[in-house]
């Protein structure tokens, strides 16, 4: 079992930082008192293998300061557990300006008179905290995408980076356009199975119609530049930290030319190596 604590400057994404290490199936405590670091690592040991990575998040306003952190390390040493620390840091104009916006007051500001002061003194008073760390990020200009870009790159453990779940949705217009579409594609305008008799009561599930629709020159252009559009948008969402993205493929009815391509673009997406789930929404109807 390994355990992260998370700290550093209020205000340079401690909270955010612990979303996405949640994501990465992180078991994540915020705010938790550092004396209680111990107990917590005794209780997640004591489960088995249930609890592999634990993140802490903890700040200057533990009780005890940074000492009391230290002490809790020694601790966890003591206990045998393996830890690790992040230090999350920014800017002195990022953090006044964060504070700005949210019209919070900084932990310190009664203490010290003012944000600037604040930021200042929680400076000194975090310095020993932060040589310790194992990692450092400075957020004053991250986006939350590459906030977590970073974090993947520090705590993966050479795994690849994280992907998103592609939704591919089949559905009719004619029972209106899905609400969760991130992206939708009207492919009205290809060669409809639904005028061949032979064909008229099957689906795009089915390899007649799913090769009739494919046999069609306009079709083929049509998935050579969709892909294309595909393959460049996909890194640009993981970029910015989308998890999923549903793309809606309408039709007339939804059950021929949009399931067709539907199918193509799930399997598509899987090759370039996301997580694709084909929906057909409405194809029975």
């Amino acid at each position: 079992m390994k355990f992260l604590i998370v700290s550093g400057m209020s205000g340079a994404g401690k909270t955010r930082a612990a979303n996405v290490l949640e994501d990465m199936d992180y078991y994540c405590v915020d705010n938790m008192p550092a004396a209680l670091l111990p107990k917590l690592a005794e209780f997640c040991m004591g489960m088995g293998g249930r609890y592999e990575n634990v993140a802490l998040v903890t700040d200057i306003r533990d009780a005890g300061g940074v000492d009391s952190i230290f002490h809790a390390l020694d601790q966890l040493r003591e206990l045998g557990c393996d830890y690790s620390i992040l230090f999350m840091e920014a800017s002195k104009t990022a953090i006044i300006r964060r504070y700005k916006e949210s019209r919070r007051p900084h932990p310190l500001q009664w203490e010290a008179g003012s944000i600037e002061a604040a930021v200042s003194l929680e400076e000194i008073r975090l310095s020993p905290l932060r040589e310790r760390a194992d990692y450092h990020i400075d957020t004053s200009r991250m986006t939350l995408g590459r906030l977590q870009a970073k974090i993947y790159e520090l705590l993966s453990s050479g795994q690849k980076q994280r992907t998103l779940q592609v939704n591919v949705m089949s559905f009719g217009f004619r029972y209106g356009i899905p609400a969760e579409a991130d992206m939708v594609l009207d492919v009205r305008f290809l060669p409809n199975p639904y005028y061949e008799a032979e064909l008229r009561e099957k689906t795009g599930m089915d390899a007649e119609v799913y090769d009739y629709v494919f046999s069609h020159a306009v079709s083929l252009a049509f998935m050579d530049k969709l892909k294309e559009l595909i393959a460049f948008l996909l890194p640009h969402y993981v970029e910015e930290g989308k998890h999923v993205f549903t793309i809606a493929v309408g039709c007339t009815g939804g059950k021929h030319r949009s399931v067709s391509v539907a199918r193509a673009v799930a399997e598509f997406a899987e090759g370039l190596g996301h997580n694709a789930e084909l929906i057909h929404r409405d194809m029975n109807k």
